[in-house]
């Protein structure tokens, strides 16, 4: 029988974090939209597990957002910036 729960965040696991991009022009559009970028887990929230800490790793450096910073949620499909998520098969 297959597996089929939700993986749990633990740390050393590769996600994906959206980036915020730039804010938004008048017009709505953004100098850089939100980008997809590779992050590790370094720390997850023992209350809420979905919540976790991260190293991303940008083209023009990393990024480090830390549970005491605010960390970052697991994105329900609402493709909201400084959320993290599984990547996708490919």
């Amino acid at each position: 029988m297959p597996h089929t729960s939700t993986p749990r965040p633990s740390v050393g696991r590769i996600v994906h974090y959206l980036s915020h991009g730039t804010p938004a022009r008048p017009d709505g559009s953004q100098a850089f939209p939100p980008q997809c970028r590779a992050a590790i887990v370094t720390e997850v929230d023992p209350d809420d597990p979905d919540r976790v800490g991260l190293q991303v790793f940008n083209p023009t450096g990393n990024f480090m957002r830390p549970l005491a910073a605010g960390g970052s949620s697991r994105d329900e499909g609402q493709e909201q910036g400084g959320t993290w998520h599984w990547p996708e098969r490919v």
